[in-house]
């Protein structure tokens, strides 16, 4: 029989901190904006600005489902406290079996709300522009990119985030040099934002006869996309638009003319391509679209002065640089070192359940502010 007094104290304990959680998110301000917005779109000729209307629709629909979180939260409070009290009244089997599970709700669905309140960074809200780069090491490398790649789009699909691929650069002999993708969903930027760095492979390699074990290295970069209408003037004369034919993993071509497209902001020198779409036309959209989330994130880095300055930096990809390690002998685990977070299952993490390692970070990064 669980123990009352113990389940009354926690209780207790999540009213103050849902209490905390609603000053923290806003939630009077929230529904006072989806009121605006919701009144907005209901204005006549609301619909002739299509790219405003859908701006407006995506905030509502982002802020609902903020609200809705902290909603259901609620809501599996007022559900568990209910089940103690029928408890209290009349003990049984079932209702204690009702309550322990509903209390494994409440504590998991806090968590989820709680994390919520740590993605208030600017950009969090955003879709993610996500960017995978082989490190020294040929096959070995790319190889473990294209793993990344398909741990990464698990992890998407899991959310019910959608997972573009926009540019891709196969291996010479297999997996993929380089690779990048959009992630749109609410928050992803504020999720994805916690995998930036290098990521360290060790294993017995599948492509050494003698069975030998083998160290890799892929970097990792994440942006926000952010809309063109923000302040970074890209003057026509300082694009150069080059066209080639999409391929994908292995070389195969996607189709036989010359739709893929890549964009070279001259001045900065800062490249964004895209072969995902149909048509040159769209494909040139969408690399000014990443172009524009380049530049942004660079002029956002207000320590530096000067956009050469930054062009420059890179992450090092190699030994010692690494945020992760994911070790598949001679025993498994994956351990990310800022966080000291890991897992014994690589194969799960490898299949996108890595909420783990992403939720130790936001909450560490989340204390260290305070």
């Amino acid at each position: 029989m669980m123990d009352l007094s113990l389940v009354r104290l926690e209780l207790s304990g999540l009213e103050e901190k849902i209490a905390d959680l609603d000053r923290s998110l806003g939630t009077e301000k929230m529904r006072m904006k989806i009121a605006e917005l919701e009144e907005e779109a209901s204005k006549e000729g609301f619909w002739n600005d299509q790219e405003n209307s859908q701006k407006v629709l995506q905030k509502i629909k982002q802020l609902k489902g903020s609200l809705g979180g902290y909603v259901k939260l609620q809501n599996h409070y007022e559900d568990a406290t209910v089940l103690l009290e029928m408890f209290e009244e009349e003990p049984g089997e079932e209702i204690e079996k009702e309550l322990e599970k509903g209390l494994a709700v409440l504590r998991k669905k806090y968590n989820e709300v709680r994390l919520q309140t740590l993605l208030s960074g600017k950009h969090d809200s955003e879709n993610a522009i996500i960017t995978l780069h082989a490190g020294a090491g040929g096959t070995e490398a790319q190889d473990w990119v294209e793993m990344l790649l398909r741990m990464y789009s698990r992890w998407a699909e899991t959310r019910g985030f959608n997972f573009i691929i926009t540019d891709i650069l196969p291996g010479d002999d297999a997996g993929v040099k380089s690779v990048t993708a959009r992630i749109e969903g609410p928050y992803a930027y504020g999720y994805a934002k916690a995998e930036n760095g290098v990521h360290r492979l060790v294993r017995i390699s599948p492509f050494d006869s003698s069975g030998r074990r083998h160290t890799s290295f892929a970097s990792l970069e994440v942006i926000p996309e952010i809309s063109s209408d923000l302040d970074v003037d890209i003057k026509p004369e300082d694009l150069k638009m080059d066209t080639f034919r999409a391929s994908g993993a292995g070389g195969q071509h996607v189709n036989k003319t010359d739709s893929a497209v890549r964009l070279t902001h001259i001045p900065t020198g800062l490249v964004a391509a895209c072969q995902s779409e149909r048509s040159q036309h769209q494909n040139r959209e969408t690399a000014l679209k990443l172009l524009y989330s380049k530049l942004m994130e660079i002029k956002e880095r207000e320590a530096k002065e000067k956009i050469e300055d930054l062009k420059g930096v890179q992450m090092e990809i190699a030994w010692g640089s690494q945020i992760r390690s994911y070790v598949f002998c001679p025993y498994t685990m994956v351990k990310d070192h800022r966080t000291n977070f890991e897992m014994g299952d690589v194969q799960r993490v490898m299949d996108g359940d890595i909420d783990g390692f992403i939720n130790a970070y936001l909450i560490s990064r989340g204390n260290a502010r305070g």
